[in-house]
């Protein structure tokens, strides 16, 4: 009885959550504000499409997809909460620093520190999300923090070219970096980190091995499956998403603040609302089996996968607006489905872990092949007619959404029985499909 009364003074978990998406929109507005500021950035150092795509992706990306293991690590044995505001103070101070970048390599320096801070967020955001609400409220919880991907690109897509236009790009960073240090002090002043269960508090020594997690959960075929299935989603749908404004500036002749504003209004609206759609379905589906979420994430990134493909070539910008609406309905949240396939499947002493290992391989494809590879066939093709090599670099990157969308329907086929096997384990188990959780 004496350990009951931590409990009740828990933070309210829908205030925990709000915090945690206001954290969330920060983490992509961060990564977008680049991304909505290309052309400025462009001018004033002299870079190529290439090296934009470089800063986009590599520069942030591959210590964001890597450090997130040992930080992940870290938050499975620590607080998760202190982990994930420690990491937003970090890239909100790396993000106001990129106001005072003097070249495209101080540029590239600042990169590299918001993808440290950022690769604490996701996984143990995630794992906290999972010891606050129970699975069968899971879906509505991701697809609460899951709209911070929309707000967080208006934030950096539209709000920064407007803070822009009226002052300069430095000031738009100064603003946002400025903003995530609050941020991250209220978070961490108010979310208090709850208890964790009998096996997720095993000492050190009881905690599963990296390695030794690593192979099972490579092992695993639903894991595997989605994994991959993430990765090649993400791989076309960020890749589209970050030059998406740059695409929507040269193929319809709109200034750098207008591009922004309509790239982001006519994807960011819909996407809100498919992604609390999707929740809630989500959550309706779960109810007889996880893995029927993870078919309806794969019926979606399909749908979204092909639309986008048509916007990328829409002759007018009328169009690739309407096709917006259906796009984000349909699209805007896939990933849910996954999140919540990742949460179900792996033990909760290894959750932080566990995703993040995921998140490594999902990050090197969305977040470092992808706007690399885009920016550098955009040069590639490019001649005389910029919009048409853009169009041609995105054109051969968004189809790999198709056979992400294939993976993920084959991770729904051995769902459980993963679970049942890696839950197994964890307790000491043989390990086999069906043994006693």
């Amino acid at each position: 009885m004496t350990d009951e009364p931590a409990s009740p003074r828990l933070t309210n978990r829908w205030l925990m959550l709000a915090l945690l998406l206001g954290i969330a929109v920060l983490n992509y507005a961060d990564r977008y504000l680049l991304s909505g500021l290309v052309s400025p950035i462009k001018a004033e150092f002299g870079l190529s499409d290439g090296t934009m795509g470089l800063l986009m992706g590599p520069a942030f990306a591959v210590l964001y997809t890597t450090v997130a293991i040992p930080i992940a690590r870290l938050a499975d044995r620590t607080s998760r909460i202190a982990v994930v505001t420690a990491g937003c103070a970090t890239w909100s101070l790396f993000t106001a620093l990129t106001a005072y970048a003097e070249s495209g390599w101080m540029l590239a320096v600042a990169r590299i520190g918001v993808g440290i801070g950022e690769a604490a967020y996701q996984a143990p955001a995630a794992a906290l999300i999972a010891a606050y609400f129970p699975p069968q409220q899971r879906g509505r919880a991701l697809a609460v923090v899951g709209t911070a991907i929309y707000f967080g690109q208006i934030l950096g897509m539209a709000g920064g070219p407007a803070i822009a236009a009226e002052y300069d790009w430095r000031a738009a960073f100064l603003a946002i970096g400025s903003v995530g240090i609050l941020m991250a002090a209220t978070a961490f002043v108010i979310i208090r980190e709850p208890p964790r269960s009998n096996v997720a508090a095993a000492s050190g020594q009881d905690r599963t091995a990296l390695g030794a997690l690593t192979r099972s959960i490579a092992a695993a075929p639903s894991m595997r499956m989605m994994t991959f299935g993430m990765a090649l989603g993400t791989l076309s749908g960020v890749t589209f998403g970050l030059w998406g404004p740059a695409l929507f500036e040269r193929a319809y002749g709109l200034s750098n603040a207008a591009s922004g504003s309509a790239f982001v209004l006519a994807f960011g609206l819909p996407g809100f609302f498919g992604v609390l759609l999707f929740g809630l379905v989500a959550d309706r589906l779960s109810r007889k089996g996880v893995s029927r979420a993870l078919v309806l994430s794969a019926v979606a990134l399909c749908a979204a996968t092909g639309l986008i493909a048509i916007v990328t070539w829409a002759p007018e910008l009328w169009i690739a607006q309407s096709l917006a609406v259906p796009s984000g309905l349909l699209g805007g949240g896939w990933s849910i489905g996954i999140l919540a396939g990742f949460q179900h499947v792996l033990p909760e002493r290894d959750r932080a872990t566990g995703i993040a290992l995921a998140l490594l391989i999902i990050g090197l494809f969305g977040n470092v092949i992808g706007p690399s590879a885009a920016g550098g066939m955009s040069d590639w093709f490019a001649a005389a007619d910029p919009a048409q090599g853009l169009r041609l670099g995105l054109s051969l990157i968004i189809p790999t959404g198709f056979l992400g969308a294939w993976c993920i329907y084959r991770a729904s086929r051995t769902l459980e029985a993963d679970r049942q096997r890696l839950a197994a384990q964890a307790a000491g188990g043989v390990g086999e499909p069906g043994s006693p959780m």
